[in-house]
This record gives structure tokens, sequence and C-alpha cells, in this order.
């Protein structure tokens, strides 16, 4: 595939997507990264619809160009109040340290996926790209999306993966590596095993795979894109080097961990949502153990470690803060997000 074939889906001026990052931006992102020729894209994963209401109309208003909005496809667990227990039990220590309640903290779900009330907002604004982690929406859905017109994108992190996007509707694969920041898009299988860095992905799934494949993880400087293009990629998703931009709404404590040495040693762990992400290790990772038997699973795990993120967080602390993060943070750049767009850019040349 050629980067004119993506750039002809995305109707973008360059075959370069913003990663969706939930938590870390907004719509000024999207805006920003849209108007320098990107495809800017806004994580409504974690948005009331109120507020992902709000946030495309700020788009629209911001830019004409295509922008993507980016949605989780999980299925919600059922609650154990045992696992739940365990989990609270694990975290009593550092309760008692910053003195919080454990019986004050509620339960609850953290994020939910794609719906049927979401599609009909969307339906109102028409998105020309969607795209989904942790596989696809049901049929019905997906064919609601793909019925005003909208290009449908969707994370793999295996061959098997990328294969089953294809015969179930996407237009173009994200090929995600093991390098890249935030939740792992596995939805086939939970074996982390199983998942490859990227320019081992890449090039077996441009092999197999009609489809555009867009290479994501560790990608941080035009020589980054340069590498995933050389390999056969039809475009790049870059995350992480954006995090530092002043349109990224990263705190200052998750600031201040990219721009530290911390930033070298990443590790994919499961204890702030119950799904494995890559972020920056700290105390409660080095503590616990990264990936931990106790978490509740995706997304119940996020409910009883926020009060510790806050008040560790109000100390300047990011011990209990999912500081999320890709293995190559050097590409982090406290300039305008239009202008790392143009310079990512580069690659393509």
């Amino acid at each position: 595939m050629t980067t004119t074939s993506l750039q002809q889906i995305l109707g973008t001026e360059l075959p370069l997507i913003q990663a969706p990052m939930a938590g870390i931006q907004g719509s000024a992102m999207a805006i920003a990264v849209s108007n320098a020729g990107g495809l800017g894209s806004l994580p409504a994963a974690m948005l009331s619809t109120d507020a992902l209401r709000s946030e495309i109309a700020a788009i629209r208003a911001g830019t004409d160009k295509p922008y993507n909005v980016n949605f989780f496809c999980h299925t919600p667990p059922e609650p154990s109040a045992e696992r739940e227990a365990t989990w609270r039990s694990a975290l009593a220590p550092y309760y008692a340290e910053y003195g919080i309640d454990a019986a004050s903290i509620p339960a609850g779900p953290g994020r939910n996926p794609f719906s049927a009330e979401v599609a009909a907002l969307l339906a109102e604004f028409k998105p020309p790209v969607v795209s989904f982690h942790f596989g696809l929406p049901s049929e019905a859905l997906l064919a609601q999306v793909h019925g005003w017109g909208a290009k449908v994108l969707a994370s793999a992190t295996t061959v098997d993966e990328a294969l089953w996007l294809e015969a179930h509707g996407a237009d173009a694969v994200i090929a995600q590596g093991l390098e890249a920041g935030g939740h792992r898009g596995h939805f086939l299988s939970h074996d982390l095993t199983k998942q490859l860095g990227i320019f081992a992905l890449l090039p077996q799934l441009v092999k197999v795979v009609k489809l555009p494949v867009i290479a994501a993880g560790g990608i941080a400087d035009a020589d980054g894109v340069a590498a995933a293009m050389s390999l056969g990629a039809a475009g790049v998703q870059v995350g992480t080097a954006y995090m530092l931009t002043p349109e990224a709404t990263t705190s200052a404590v998750h600031r201040a961990a990219l721009k530290s040495e911390a930033a070298r040693h990443t590790a994919l762990t499961n204890l702030f949502t119950g799904r494995p992400a890559r972020g920056i290790v700290n105390r409660v990772m080095r503590d616990l153990g990264p990936i931990g038997k106790a978490a509740p699973e995706f997304p119940l795990a996020t409910s009883a470690i926020a009060p510790l993120r806050a008040k560790a967080e109000a100390k300047g602390s990011g011990d209990f803060s999912p500081l999320w993060s890709g293995q190559n943070a050097t590409g982090c750049r406290e300039i305008p997000s239009a202008e790392l767009t143009r310079a990512l850019a580069r690659g393509f040349r």
C-alpha cells in the first residue's frame, strides 16, 4: 500500500495520525494536528455524551479538515465483590498512609464501550474517521458508522487480529507495537507474549493484509517515521511525542516524569485500569509488580486507586498515577502540535 492510498482514505495531506490519548488531550490538539495536515484524533472513551457533543462541536468550529473520533470496544465485566475486596486489601497500606477511608470509595465503570447511544450522537456530526481499540463494535453499530461515509480504523497487536479486522469491516489497520504507550489494543488473546515490537509486527502485517497498515509504537521523530515507511507502512500513528505540547492536557506530575530519566523505564501494567497499558514505572508498580492478579478486570480497577492518585498528585507525586508513555519518549518536545506534526512529516520525504 502506498501513502497515497491512506491519504485518499483519510482525506488528509499527510499519512500521519495523532494517537488518541484519553486523559492527555482533547479537541485543541486534534484541531492543531488536522490543520497542520495530519489526522487529529479525539479520545472519547472517558467522555460523557454531553462532553463528546461539545468536543466534536469544537473540532467542527476549529477546522474544516478531516478528524478522527476514537472509542473502546471492550465487553464490560461482571463486578465481583470478592475481587474488589482483594484489590482494596492490596491497597490498604497506602490508604492508611494517606488517611483514606476505603469504605468511602465508590465503585465505578471508569470507561464505557461504544454504544447505540453514542452512534446516534455521532450520526448528527458524521465524523469522517472513527477508530476503535479492543476490536470492533457489533456488525449493526459498524454498519451505522459506515452508513454516513466514515472510514474505520482499528488496532491490531498480532497478525491474527489484523486479519480479523480486515474480515470484519475495517478500512485500515493500526499495527500497535509493544513499544506503544497506553493500553494494548489486543482483543483475540490476552497472552502478552504474542505481541511484537513494531518493526517485527509491521512487515508481517504488510505481507498478509490487503488493507493499508499504519505503524504505531516507538515512533518519535522523522527518522522513526522514515524507518516505518521503509518497512511498508502506509502511514504512522504517533502519540507520546505530543504529550508535552501546549495543546496537551498532560498533568504537571506527568510532564515532569516525561522530561526526567524515569521515562527511560516503562512497563506494561494493569494496576490502574485492570488492563495492560504501558507507562513510566512508579512506586505502586515497583511495590506490587506491574501486573497484579489482585486488580479487577478492565475498567473496574480504576476506582479504588483513584483517591490515592489524587492525594499523591496534590503533593506533587506521581507514585499512584498512570504515567502513560511509550518506550521512546525522546521525541517529546514542548512545541506546538502543528510544529511537531510538520517535523514528523519530514520523515515521509
